[in-house]
């Protein structure tokens, strides 16, 4: 039997139609914690600070890079420099990263799957 973070919470994307309290609303459900969101489906991602953000955390953008072109970080509250080891590990897998606030992360990947483009989303939860 698969652990659950082995399923992911929904077998594709879909746009965050709201977020606060530690969680997330989409395509009429709820997730309490982070979430990381790629263009097949929606994961709890268990990061809860920018620190915690590195290659390990963001193994299955890695893993399904060939379907990804962008990959929007929510940071929380934070602003998060990302370190440059990172970023050049994901531009070798041509995906381009950038890091903002979670709200403002949500904002960006909503109006770029509406686009269909080939975005992948990791958000970390605010308060």
């Amino acid at each position: 039997m698969p652990s659950p973070s082995d399923a992911p919470h929904l077998p594709r994307s879909a746009p965050i139609d709201a977020y606060g309290a530690g969680g997330f609303r989409f395509a009429d459900m709820s997730h309490r914690g982070s979430l990381l969101c790629l263009p097949d489906a929606i994961w709890a991602w268990p990061v809860t600070r920018p620190q915690d953000i590195d290659r390990a955390s963001l193994l299955r953008v890695f893993e399904a890079a060939s379907g990804i072109d962008s990959l929007i970080i929510g940071t929380g509250n934070d602003v998060w420099l990302m370190p440059n080891d990172l970023r050049e590990a994901l531009r070798r897998h041509h995906v381009g990263v950038d890091t903002m606030q979670t709200g403002a992360a949500i904002r960006t990947y909503n109006i770029m799957i509406g686009e269909r483009r080939r975005v992948a989303a990791a958000l970390i939860a605010v308060p």
